[in-house]
Formats: structure tokens, C-alpha cells, sequence
């Protein structure tokens, strides 16, 4: 049963990472977040404990990534590297694989990027022409990914491509551990306008040779092993744009609070109080949704798990969008300032409605899953 209050240990996690986010802030350096989060044990705190994790889910780390989002200081490798890559390899690694990763990524020494997105295929993934094709006892891997996060700073990346079914000859998913410096493999920095700690690459994959080793899992589970990964991946992000949110409306109710222009503060007015109680509410049944997506795919219902992520990170998206933008309305020319750190947000938030999936995607999934429409793409 889906429990509707969150336990005295998810409180616990919530008011302990509270404080390290506070004492990092919106001025935080990632490498010295990231290495005091790993001592702590959150990085790893959805994976299994017999490979230095926490034993918990998808649940717990939501719990990190929104906390620290709502200090001002979110990890958007968290989504990357210990929620799509450690539980992906967790759940379908051989155990070489496992031994190999999972405790680094756990303690922070070790960090994973994850590449599925193409220039050409946008959200259909089916057109992703990223293939892998038998070479003797190797894989050669070749094609082209975009706006992969983290690469440069991560010792691998977990490449989605495709191989050819030897009975129909119709390409089907695959996924691929390519360590950083494997000849072929090459990466170039995308010139984002946004500002964020962890940078924007296209990759090149030119005939990379990999051991047979390097496929994660089945080649005949492709779509169970890729879906096991993006569902965590909407369900955090779901939880960064949470926090971020959180983040906006706290520092537009302070804000509201002690600014006085007549003979009142200006959070006394309606015009100004009821947008940001209709923002957090928003963000609060946002967080409600994240939470049942995530305690469905820790109980492992992933048909379910799928729907209920959809919805959590639309949700989330639409609700960040609207906090930040009310947030930096109260505080007028001032949320603009890089005093009040809020007008970079205004671009940030809306990632969370673009990626990794767009809102009208998710729309077509509830339309047509959900709700039994005909399909329209």
C-alpha cells in the first residue's frame, strides 16, 4: 500500500540533508558537494548495500536531489549517474560489472554519464541509429549523441545504441559501457546559454571497439533494461525541479516578508501572498505524485511506475516553471539581481519541462496509455 505520510528514516534523510544543502548554499562548489554528499552515503543511497549502497530506492534519493535543489545547490549528476547508470547496472550488470562500478559510484569516486539522445531523433527513440554490430568477440559502436551532461567529469558513459536481431534483422535497444578514453570515442562542449556546474556535450562514436563485456545485460531485454533506467530518470527529475521550486518560493516569501513600500510588508497583500501559496501548493502535489512513482518502481511495478513517473516529472515541470516565475515577479527588478540568484532560474526552470522528456511526449503517453486515445505520432 502506497503510504500517504513519510516515514520517521525518509524525515531523518530529508532534515539531514536539509543542512548539508544549507551549509554548501546557492554558492556551493560541485566537487566539494559531490565528495561530501559520497561521505555521507547519499550518493549511494539507492543501491545495493553489498556494493557499499544504502539498500534503499529511488525513493531515498529523490529525497537527496530534492533537498539539495531546495538549498540552492542541486546535483544533476544524481540523476545521471546513481539513479539511470547505478540502477540500471545494479539490475542487470553481470557481477563483474556490478563489482566494477557500483562501489565507485557509490562512494563518489566513480562517476557515469548516460547517452541516448541523437540529433535526428529527438524524443523517438526507436529512430536512434547509434548501432552496434559484431566484430569477432567485439562490438564496433558507432554514431552520434547530443546534450549528454557530465561527460567530461565522468570515467564512462552508458551509451544506448541498437544491434540487429539475428532472426528478423530489425535493429532493437542495447546498452553499452564505453569508458572515457576508448579510441573512437571522442566528445565536444555544446554552447549553452544556461548556466549550470555540469556542461553539455555531443559525442562521436567512430567504430569503437568494446568487449563483449561492455553490453550491459541481455541483448534481447533491450527495452526493459532502457525503460529501467528512464523511469528513475524522470522520477529525479521530477525531485530537481521540486527543489528548485521550493528553493524560488522560499526566497520569494522571505522576501515578501520584510520588504515594506506603504505601511505594510508587500507578503500582506493578496496580490502577492495567494500566487505563492497557489505555487507551493502546486510544488507539494508534485512531490505527492513523485512519491508514488517512486515507491511503485522500488516495489517494482514498472508498468505502473512508468505512468506515475510520466505524470510526476509533468507535474514538477509545471509547477517549478510557474514558482520560479512568480518568484522572481515579487521581488520585481530585484529577482533579476545575481544578489537574490533567482534570475538564472528563469532559463533553468525550463529545462524541466523540455527534458529528458518534453510535456506534450508525456501528454501523448497519458493520451494514449492511460486514457486509450488513438495514437497521433
Amino acid at each position: 500500500m502506497l503510504p500517504t505520510l513519510e516515514s520517521e528514516e525518509h524525515k531523518a534523510l530529508r532534515s539531514a540533508v536539509a543542512a548539508l544543502g544549507t551549509r554548501h548554499g546557492r554558492t556551493y562548489d560541485r566537487a566539494e558537494l559531490w565528495s561530501e554528499a559520497a561521505g555521507l552515503g547519499y550518493l549511494g543511497v539507492n543501491l545495493p548495500e553489498e556494493y557499499g549502497g544504502g539498500g534503499g530506492g529511488i525513493a531515498e534519493l529523490s529525497i537527496v536531489l530534492e533537498e539539495l535543489g531546495a538549498a540552492g545547490c542541486p546535483l544533476l549528476m544524481l540523476i545521471v549517474s546513481p539513479a539511470i547508470c547505478g540502477t540500471v547496472i545494479a539490475r542487470f550488470g553481470t557481477d563483474t560489472q556490478k563489482q566494477q562500478w557500483l562501489p565507485g559510484i557509490a562512494e563518489g569516486t566513480r562517476t557515469m554519464a548516460f547517452g541516448i539522445t541523437e540529433p535526428d531523433a529527438g524524443s523517438n527513440s526507436h529512430r536512434i541509429t547509434t548501432t552496434a554490430r559484431r566484430d569477432g568477440a567485439d562490438y564496433l559502436l558507432t554514431g552520434r549523441k547530443v546534450f549528454i551532461s557530465g561527460v567530461d567529469i565522468a570515467d564512462a558513459t552508458l551509451i544506448v545504441g541498437r544491434t540487429a536481431d539475428a532472426r528478423t534483422g530489425t535493429l532493437k535497444p542495447c546498452l553499452f559501457i564505453v569508458p572515457r578514453d576508448t579510441p573512437g570515442f571522442a566528445r565536444r562542449p555544446i554552447d549553452m546559454e544556461i548556466q549550470s556546474a555540469e556542461k553539455q556535450f555531443e559525442l562521436t562514436l567512430d567504430n569503437v571497439r568494446l568487449p563483449a563485456d561492455a553490453l550491459v545485460g541481455d541483448e534481447d531485454a533491450g527495452l526493459l533494461q532502457l525503460f529501467a533506467g528512464l523511469n528513475p530518470e524522470r522520477i529525479m527529475t521530477a525531485a530537481f525541479a521540486i527543489g528548485m521550486g521550493r528553493h524560488a518560493v522560499a526566497k520569494a516569501v522571505e522576501y515578501a516578508r520584510d520588504r515594506t513600500v506603504w505601511k505594510t510588508p508587500i507578503g500582506a497583500h493578496q496580490a502577492i501572498a495567494h500566487p505563492l501559496a497557489q505555487a507551493h501548493i502546486d510544488l507539494e502535489l508534485a512531490r505527492l505524485m513523485m512519491q508514488k512513482a517512486a515507491f511503485l518502481y522500488d516495489s517494482g511495478d514498472d508498468a505502473a511506475a512508468g505512468e506515475a513517473a510520466n505524470m510526476a516529472k509533468y507535474a514538477a515541470g509545471e509547477a517549478c516553471v510557474k514558482a520560479v516565475d512568480q518568484a522572481v515577479h515579487t521581488l520585481g527588478g530585484n529577482g533579476l539581481t545575481r544578489e537574490f540568484g533567482l534570475g538564472s532560474l528563469i532559463t533553468a526552470a525550463r529545462v524541466s519541462r523540455i527534458a529528458p522528456v518534453s510535456r506534450e511526449m508525456i501528454l501523448n503517453y497519458v493520451s494514449h496509455q492511460t486514457l486509450g486515445l488513438p495514437k497521433s505520432y
